[in-house]
């Protein structure tokens, strides 16, 4: 397995493309509302995306028709926006979205309400985005990377959710996908020792219900085989030569 260590201009470059990728979602999370369409929502991250000077990583990327993934309630990942879609009062909706600027990319999924949405739903909402700080508390040189899956795993599951096995993070650079695949759940080894300079998304789908799921007939949506909410929380992530790794997807 190669993975690429990145140079101090490189880290310059991804610390830039993840804070305009998390002003985008900042504006994107403003946008969300009942009565708006998921085309709707697509519109405006392009628009958002373009307005910093940078491309959004997914348009035609393997054939994606769409700038972002935009996947409501059932759906975990990778829906594809379309104008038959209304955002409606309890729905939830992930927004996943990639930037490309100066050549290096930036990844990072968002899940949020709309209007007034179900406990059940907030809880699941928070403990997805918690699980990746879980997750990341293990993210250190000299650690090793299954580490951050088990960490994940044990936190979703004590609260009686499911962690999705089909799709996994990933290594991230001038390319969205390199080396290594991150599961979010255990694994019989402990994996690849870390080192600062690796550049990483890591991205919990955490379902209400089992963690079974499925590819709609568009060969895009994934969606939870029982029907359950699904929700997802995902930053790209450095590690550092300090005790604790950099989110370059926050704003600083």
């Amino acid at each position: 397995m190669s993975v690429i260590i990145k140079s101090e201009r490189e880290i310059e470059l991804m610390r830039e493309a993840g804070n305009i990728l998390a002003i985008v979602h900042e504006e994107l999370e403003k946008f969300i509302k009942p009565g708006i369409t998921t085309l709707d929502i697509d519109k405006k991250a392009d628009e958002l995306i373009r307005s910093y000077g940078c491309i959004p990583s997914f348009l035609n990327y393997n054939g994606f028709p769409a700038s972002i993934c935009v996947s409501v309630n059932e759906q975990v990942v990778h829906g594809i926006p379309n104008k038959n879609t209304i955002l409606k009062d309890g729905d939830i909706v992930s927004l996943d979205a990639g930037v490309i600027y100066k050549g290096y990319q930036s990844d990072a999924a968002r899940t949020w309400a709309v209007g007034e949405i179900s406990r059940e739903a907030g809880k699941l909402i928070e403990v997805t985005k918690q699980s990746f700080y879980e997750g990341i508390k293990h993210a250190k040189a000299g650690n090793h990377l299954y580490e951050i899956s088990a960490a994940i795993q044990d936190y979703v599951e004590s609260f009686g959710f499911s962690i999705v096995r089909d799709l996994v993070g990933h290594g991230i650079g001038t390319d969205m996908h390199e080396e290594p695949q991150i599961p979010n759940f255990r694994q019989k080894k402990r994996g690849m020792r870390l080192e600062a300079g690796m550049t990483f998304a890591i991205e919990p789908m955490v379902n209400a219900g089992r963690y079974d799921v499925y590819w709609n007939d568009d060969n895009w949506t994934v969606v939870t085989e029982d029907g359950s909410l699904s929700a997802h929380y995902e930053n790209t992530i450095l590690i550092t030569e300090d005790d604790e790794p950099e989110v370059l997807s926050i704003r600083k």
